[in-house]
């Protein structure tokens, strides 16, 4: 592959992939095209600049500006409006504009170019009623899925692709679900190598999370610079459970996807850290804590909030057997190394402090 085009390259999944690509693939021309809506993004101007990758100020939602990157053999979405709670408060146009309708320029530019696509969808398209309801065990310190479960694609490994995906999933949710759709289409009636990954938290450095979205990131920080923390919803204990998966982890799927990509564009991926690198944030408090030495003052609000659910765990046994993809970084891991970089890096620190 001669260029590949990142979109929402200046973020932090997007710049992450971008410098490894460069890196692995020295060859190669990396552009990457981000309009740096997200606080910190111009942060990774930068490191861009310094591995030889060229940024170009421009929007998925205008079709034009994808264009400026000119031809190119690959393109990497990363560009989403990615809080689940975006839309709630009404103004839906960003976030449709965004995730549905620039996945869509997408994919006709790679039409156009006969180019491929890696496309990051996310776990939040899967229904929530279902996850809302689903048989629980309470352990100490987090809730854990039962394996004797009523729905089909649920077990104590968590959600597989089988998971029935009728009902609402969040208006966050839908865009992207709405995207992976009309990708099918694409890579169906065009014959394009579009591979659809559902990714569940990614994390790791160079991300400027909020409560709503990086919650790795936000809760590190938040103990780094003593703020008060809350617990919110499914009783104010802190026992939900998200799986996490570490950027370098997700990047060595990219790179696998893009050694062959006509093999993983049959198919739909669960990529996530899996119940293994699974954590509640009583337990993230705890080896938050533990990490910076410090304690924070931790409220208690048991109403649950708009879209959220008590366990979200990725199966990734389908990828896993199809071409042996595991992440490897532990939660310990993960936050060790936002934590180095935190120390190391003083703009950092002034947006998320």
């Amino acid at each position: 592959m001669k260029r590949i085009l990142i979109t929402g390259g200046a973020g932090f999944v997007g710049s992450n992939i971008a410098v490894a690509l460069k890196q692995h693939m020295s060859v190669a021309e990396i552009v990457v095209l981000d309009n740096l809506y997200r606080k910190g993004s111009s942060l990774n101007l930068p490191r861009l600049e310094k591995n030889g990758i060229k940024f170009i100020k421009g929007d998925v939602r205008n079709p034009q500006d994808i264009a400026t990157a000119g031809k190119i053999d690959f393109l990497i979405e990363c560009s989403a409006e990615p809080s689940v709670l975006a839309g709630k408060d009404g103004d839906t146009d960003y976030l449709v504009q965004t995730n549905l309708y620039g996945a869509i320029n997408c994919a006709e530019y790679c039409r156009k170019n006969n180019a491929g696509m890696i496309f990051l969808s996310t776990s939040r398209v899967y229904p929530i009623d279902p996850l809302l309801n689903c048989k629980l065990v309470e352990k100490s310190s987090r809730f854990e899925l039962s394996d004797k479960q009523d729905v089909p694609g649920l077990s104590s490994k968590g959600v597989s692709e089988e998971f029935p995906m009728t009902g609402a999933r969040s208006i966050y949710g839908a865009t992207k679900y709405a995207a992976e759709i009309m990708l099918e289409e694409y890579r169906q009636a065009f014959s394009l190598p579009i591979v659809i990954n559902r990714c569940g938290v990614i994390a790791g450095p160079w991300q400027f999370g909020k409560v709503d979205q990086g919650i790795a990131v936000f809760w590190l920080a938040s103990h780094m610079f003593e703020k008060p923390l809350k617990y919110i919803g499914f009783g104010g204990a802190g026992k939900q459970v998200r799986d996490m998966v570490h950027i370098d982890d997700l990047i060595k799927l990219v790179i696998l996807q893009l050694s062959d990509p006509a093999k993983f564009a049959k198919g739909i991926w669960n990529a996530g850290g899996g119940r293994n690198i699974s954590v509640s944030l009583l337990e993230l408090t705890e080896i938050c804590s533990r990490i910076t030495g410090n304690k924070v003052q931790i409220g208690s609000e048991p109403q649950t909030r708009y879209a959220d659910i008590p366990v979200y765990i990725s199966d990734t046994r389908k990828l896993n057997s199809f071409c042996g993809w595991k992440p490897a970084k532990s939660i310990e891991k993960i936050i060790e190394d936002i934590h180095n970089w935190l120390k190391d890096n003083k703009e950092a620190r002034q947006v998320l402090g």
